[in-house]
């Protein structure tokens, strides 16, 4: 088995801020079925930890963001060379720093932008090399989705940023282009543009695989979890629903087709 590890403009983790961390470790566990375990040398950050090890992390929604209307969210974090050159371009290209670049110690350097539509991501420069999950196993990330105001604006920023590249591109009709990313011809997720008067901004959305989509979504709204879209089939016969957890934060499923 050969282990593959990341390289700049992959996600390589996913964090939730919510104001009820307990809260939101006994849903998602449930849901998707991830364990919990303490960061090394710092207790209050849990970590989720899905078949392939630790994927993502649980920290509360601090106060002065929620005074300030930010809702309990899910942000993914795409690795980069260097964290200050890259807010450097981002500001260059027009976007904004949430949060300038900052060391955690021994672990690397985040910091959190927003693309000039204002959706927000984070960056990451690891101090070591990072192992990429399979996205197709059970309880992983499988797939990140940018709902955006100017998807083919978007889609120019983050080939800047990351250097994504459109590997397809899709018709939806009165939808508008789906537009699919990646790396090395890879795909990673897309990208379309929200219809004119949608109740939303511009936002990134993630999608966990699970084996059994419709068990899922009992779960999940049986504690308190509201369908937004779906379940609905893909391109490809995959099944996907997105849904708004218990304390207002969007995330979304995804089914492979049966074998």
């Amino acid at each position: 088995m050969t282990t593959e590890h990341a390289g700049n403009g992959h996600f390589v983790w996913y964090e939730h801020m919510t104001q009820n961390p307990a809260a939101a470790i006994a849903f998602y566990s449930d849901v998707i079925g991830w364990k919990t375990q303490p960061f090394p040398g710092n207790v209050e950050y849990i970590m989720w930890v899905g078949s392939q090890g630790p994927l993502g992390g649980v920290m509360k929604l601090p106060d002065k963001l929620a005074r300030m209307g930010v809702p309990p969210n899910w942000r993914g974090h795409v690795q980069v060379q260097d964290a200050d050159a890259t807010c450097a371009l981002v500001k260059k290209l027009g976007g904004r720093i949430y949060k300038e670049p900052t060391d955690i110690p021994t672990v690397g350097r985040f910091a959190v932008i927003g693309d000039p539509q204002d959706a927000v991501i984070m960056i990451f420069k690891p101090n070591s090399a990072m192992t990429l999950h399979d996205g197709s196993q059970e309880g992983d990330f499988c797939w990140r989705e940018l709902l955006t105001s100017d998807s083919a604006a978007a889609s120019a920023f983050y080939a800047q940023v990351f250097g994504w590249r459109m590997v397809h591109e899709m018709d939806l009709g009165a939808m508008g282009i789906y537009r699919i990313f990646g790396i090395g011809g890879k795909q990673m997720g897309g990208m379309m543009t929200i219809p004119k008067g949608a109740p939303m901004p511009p936002a990134w959305l993630y999608y966990a695989e699970t084996p059994d989509l419709d068990a899922a979504i009992g779960r999940a709204t049986k504690s308190g979890a509201k369908v937004l879209n779906g379940p609905m089939e893909v391109p490809g016969g995959g099944r996907i629903a997105q849904l708004m957890d218990p304390q207002g934060a969007a995330f979304a499923l995804h089914q492979s087709p049966k074998k």
